[in-house]
């Protein structure tokens, strides 16, 4: 009877010790998932050139749990992380899901959505190898991407009248379209809706006829249905240049204030465009404006659109 007892208790103390390990194990498992959940949210906020104090007036959270959060530590509510999806227009399951997923699954999974039984065989067989896309001829349509600061407008503008092309800013078409500036769609409609404007208004000049450059939002590589959309529609070109001219040239345009702490909203500015160059990098040409007079910056954009479509083809008649 006391080898009984005593195999007893060893055999308790084994499952304790098993139960313990478990729980132990799990515990782990909770850290890692909030600690990649923290560093979704994170990238989520800043590849939108969110802070944390205006993402904590939007979700009407505080900023200190949006820093907890971030930082892995925080006791998710599945409601209050609905509330920060919400408040930076992303969807709910991208932030909690486990694996990683290909950069293109976004985009996929939200064409699925609305695509005929057609399409969705068409789909099928393509990705299972029994069937090939058809090639189109590239149209004489350029898309201008970076961050704000870059030349978009300035340098779209001056070489679509080089060229003899139609130039739009995308933004201008928004509030056209909307009879809203932009300022009043983000109050009225929030990040999601502006978004929403955006894909549409981005659509409709899908279809514009003749050649025409576009100069694009900052942040609209974010958006990956969008994002994917100006990548097969036009030709896109990421205009790149160091954070510090980035900075000065919104100061330049009168767009940021002079005062302040210059040293915080650098890093903010760091940061955004880190988590969003692998997005810009997307874009099949790159043109440097860093350190170059704007003509030059003007020549490198017309040679990169001349190499592409053969620019003369499409100059219009004087």
């Amino acid at each position: 009877m006391v080898r009984s007892s005593a195999s007893g208790t060893v055999r308790s103390r084994t499952r304790t010790r098993k139960t313990d390990d478990g729980m132990a194990g799990a515990a782990e498992q909770e850290s890692i998932f909030l600690a990649e959940l923290g560093r979704r949210v994170r990238h989520a906020r800043t590849v939108r050139g969110l802070s944390r104090k205006l993402l904590s007036q939007t979700s009407g959270l505080s900023e200190r749990y949006i820093a907890q959060l971030e930082s892995g530590q925080g006791n998710v509510s599945i409601i209050l992380l609905r509330r920060v999806a919400d408040a930076m227009g992303v969807r709910l399951d991208d932030m909690i899901t486990v694996q990683d997923t290909p950069p293109d699954w976004h985009v996929i999974r939200d064409l699925l959505a609305t695509a005929s039984a057609e399409q969705i065989t068409l789909a099928k067989g393509i990705l299972s190898g029994h069937a090939t896309a058809n090639g189109e001829t590239p149209m004489p349509r350029v898309a201008l991407v970076g961050l704000r600061g870059a030349g978009k407008s300035t340098l779209g503008r001056r070489v679509a009248e080089r060229l003899g092309w139609t130039f739009i800013e995308l933004n201008a078409e928004i509030e056209r379209e909307n009879a809203l500036s932009v300022k009043e769609i983000f109050a009225i409609y929030g990040q999601e809706g502006y978004r929403r404007l955006e894909q549409a208004a981005l659509r409709r000049l899908t279809e514009h006829p003749g050649p025409m450059i576009l100069a694009t939002s900052g942040g609209i590589v974010a958006e990956p249905l969008t994002y994917d959309l100006l990548l097969q529609a036009f030709f896109t070109v990421w205009l790149r240049a160091k954070p510090e001219e980035h900075m000065q040239r919104v100061r330049d345009q009168g767009k940021l204030a002079t005062t302040g702490d210059h040293a915080s909203a650098m890093q903010e500015l760091r940061a955004v465009l880190l988590s969003r160059e692998p997005l810009y990098a997307r874009a099949p040409a790159v043109v440097d404006t860093s350190d170059v007079p704007l003509e030059e910056m003007i020549d490198r954009l017309a040679a990169v659109i001349d190499a592409r479509f053969g620019s003369a083809d499409y100059r219009r008649s004087a």
